[in-house]
């Protein structure tokens, strides 16, 4: 490129020396570069991209926009749909992030940590079936990993015409995942994985891993409070499911999907020990009331702060429908024993198909995760883990094998769902930060010589670098 550019310019000097004055004015004149046009009109040129509003933000521009996607990669002739995404723009001189939550797409302007890290430019991908980037009518066989992949892949390619330097991968929970099998599809697309607190279940009806972790996690006394309210939950059923039903007259909710209010009613119950540990911290055990003592409403408040009493309601499940069929087609989902309940469960952890309304066919595909966990082991090449010592997500981690390249698993101490590079011991945090800036093509010559002295390229900003924690629904067998 730089040698043809050379001789192009060489023509048009030489054609101006062999003109009159007035043909050299007019050839100097043509040989001046053109003004690059607005990166808003460069994006919209993209063949099925279109705008549904651009918001403002200080030494940014951000875009909401949609772009068409086949509904089918494989047979790309039978129909589209529009798939919404997000783009913080910086500077087309940055490296990019393709961040995912592997949920619905923040409308508001948001920077991912590796954003922040790098000083970049962050494209945001919804997951293809979250409202509204669903086809209609919904095929539900077109939902699985591949063709999620294969959506960011083409939004990779049409973008990678603007933002030319170098791309990274990431996410957290589901959007890790993500990231993860997005690299598994197409590792030729990104310069690295940045993947947040991804799980892993590769044997979804082997799951001690889960049980091993509960047995252990925080300490003793905060695990007994813990099942002790939970355990308490069931034991007075019946009041506190009275209130259940005054809550659901007030909020309108309905349990079509799910079956019935009793069932709904002990799936939350049967949440709260994980969500506790996901969601909260070692610290926050002390806000746990003594069960034996607790009024009802004591217990219920408990229960509804942590697990949320409106989850597994109609209204509550309808936004996550994707991610159940997902976790009953491919991911898996994990199962506690929990043996402080003894028979006071009636359903124990019950399926995703529980989750997801019954005229929506599910088949589970047992070697889906059991291919990513291979290719990971073996594959992995500038590929970044980060889990958090209390979540109960990690339990079932990626991990690198020996042939993996450049390629990490880091575990934040004492951190929950939320860990991330941040939150890592130093001599970690350092070495991270150092390899996405490296991965990215921007690392200064101080961090490339020392890998101690790496640190994030862009200020902090609190609005900006806000997180809006993804309250999952527990995945179950």
């Amino acid at each position: 490129m730089r040698k043809t550019l050379g001789w192009l310019l060489s023509l048009v000097v030489l054609i101006g020396t062999m003109g009159a004055a007035g043909s050299t004015a007019q050839a100097a004149t043509a040989a001046e570069p053109a003004a690059a046009a607005d990166i808003k009109d460069q994006i919209l040129g993209i063949p099925g991209m279109s705008l549904i509003e651009e918001k403002p933000y200080p030494g940014y521009r951000f875009f909401v926009l949609n772009y068409e996607q086949p509904v089918d990669h494989r047979q790309p002739w039978k129909g589209t749909f529009k798939q919404r995404l997000t783009l913080l723009h910086k500077d087309v001189s940055r490296p990019s992030v393709f961040f995912t939550s592997g949920y619905n797409v923040n409308t508001n302007p948001r920077r991912s940590e590796p954003t922040t890290i790098i000083d970049g430019n962050q494209v945001s991908m919804e997951y293809r079936f979250f409202t509204p980037s669903r086809p209609d009518p919904a095929n539900w066989a077109n939902l699985d990993i591949w063709q999620a992949a294969s959506d960011q892949h083409r939004i990779f390619t049409a973008l990678k015409k603007i933002y030319k330097k170098n791309w990274l991968a990431t996410g957290g929970s589901k959007g890790g995942m993500t990231a993860t099998y997005y690299e598994r599809f197409y590792p030729r697309d990104m310069d690295g994985v940045v993947a947040y607190v991804a799980p892993n279940d590769v044997a979804n009806k082997e799951d001690s891993a889960y049980d091993r972790f509960f047995a252990k996690v925080g300490t003793k006394e905060c695990r007994d409070r813990l099942n002790a309210v939970q355990r308490e939950a069931l034991v007075r059923r019946e009041p506190l499911e009275a209130k259940y039903a005054a809550a659901a007259a007030e909020n309108g909710w309905t349990f079509t999907t799910v079956g019935s209010l009793d069932k709904a009613y002990e799936a939350v119950v049967l949440d709260y020990v994980w969500a506790f540990w996901q969601y909260s911290l070692l610290a926050d055990c002390a806000s746990i009331p003594a069960a034996a003592t607790a009024t009802d409403q004591e217990i219920w408040d408990s229960i509804d702060a942590i697990s949320g009493f409106s989850a597994y309601a109609d209204q509550g499940l309808e936004t996550y429908t994707p991610y159940y069929y997902q976790a009953g087609t491919q991911l898996g989902s994990p199962d506690i024993k929990q043996p402080h309940l003894g028979s006071l469960s009636r359903y124990g952890y019950q399926p995703p198909r529980n989750f997801v309304p019954r005229d929506i066919p599910m088949t589970f595909q047992p070697g889906a995760m059991a291919d990513i966990d291979r290719w990971v082991r073996d594959n992995a090449n500038q590929m970044l883990f980060v889990y958090g010592q209390n979540d109960p997500w990690g339990a079932e981690p990626f991990r690198i094998g020996y042939t993996a390249r450049d390629s990490y698993v880091m575990i934040a101490p004492g951190a929950n769902h939320g860990a991330n590079v941040a939150k890592l011991l130093d001599g970690e945090k350092a070495l991270a930060t150092a390899k996405i800036l490296q991965w990215a093509g921007v690392a200064p010559a101080a961090t490339l010589a020392d890998t101690g002295r790496a640190a994030p390229l862009a200020a902090p900003d609190v609005e900006l670098d806000r997180r809006d924690l993804e309250r999952e629904p527990q995945l179950r067998p």
